[in-house]
């Protein structure tokens, strides 16, 4: 059981790290000559501008700044939930309210990481016409690191939901 445990807790703050990366990170559009995230874009690894209101996708952004910074900070209180369960529970006794927070911070990860996905494809449409130095690029690193933390944090919900307290 120690084991069993010991991979939970450690699964759990990994996806926790996936998160807290992605979240931070600047590469979910990368291209030669830029980098963009969800916070600024970059252009020549020395010209970077924060994403504002003039940004013509800022609402969008916005959304997806807020789904993957709740979902990191649904992430760590599902694991101190979990800490604090695992000393008050009863034995045999399920972990739910780690489990429904856990699948929460999914689901905003989801959230977030679809609407990018969408909004790029449509800028990528948008931008055919129109010459932009981000519109010809590809996903970064830490976008696909958003999708692996919502498979990550998925598992580990349903991990909480079928584990008991055992001795």
């Amino acid at each position: 059981m120690l084991v069993l445990l010991a991979f939970i807790i450690v699964f759990h703050i990994t996806s926790a790290a996936l998160l807290f990366i992605a979240t931070i990170d600047n590469a979910w559009w990368v291209g030669e000559e830029f980098f963009a995230d969800i916070w600024r874009v970059c252009v020549n690894n020395t010209n970077c501008t924060e994403i504002n209101d003039s940004y013509h996708e800022y609402a969008t952004l916005q959304a997806v700044q807020a789904t993957m910074i709740l979902s990191t900070i649904l992430c760590c209180i599902a694991f101190l939930i979990f800490v604090l369960q695992l000393f008050r529970l009863k034995q045999g006794e399920r972990f739910v309210l780690t489990s429904i927070i856990q699948l929460m911070s999914c689901l905003c990860v989801m959230i977030a990481a679809s609407i990018y996905t969408d909004r790029r494809k449509d800028l990528h449409e948008q931008n055919s016409e129109f010459y932009s130095p981000t519109s010809e690029g590809r996903y970064g690193y830490a976008f696909i690191l958003a999708w692996v933390a919502f498979a990550f944090t998925f598992i580990s919900g349903i991990m909480y939901l079928i584990l008991r307290k055992r001795k």
